[in-house]
């Protein structure tokens, strides 16, 4: 017999990536108290979370340094979806 399989303990880097998922979707919820986002872009802007959020779960494991990139990359596209909505659409 082998044998059970002994279960790593998760990255570090799966971690951060995970918490840094939990601050974009605080700043993507708490948008419209702050400025003047309409909900539809507010709804959007979840739609996108929860996609990203299902892309982190399936790298928990596979590619757990890529999960804090992921995260930036969510938080980079919040700011510019509210910093040209305020621009060019005229939200604030």
């Amino acid at each position: 017999m082998t044998g059970t399989p002994v279960r790593e303990a998760p990255s570090p880097w799966a971690i951060a990536g995970m918490v840094g998922m939990a601050c974009v979707l605080f700043m993507i919820v708490t948008t419209p108290l702050v400025t003047a986002t309409p909900w539809w872009a507010v709804a959007l802007l979840v739609v996108a979370w929860v996609g990203a959020l299902l892309v982190s779960v399936a790298w928990f494991v596979r590619r757990p340094r890529m999960l804090p990139v992921l995260a930036v990359a969510m938080a980079v596209v919040w700011f510019a979806t509210i910093v040209l909505g305020a621009r060019y659409l005229t939200w604030g």
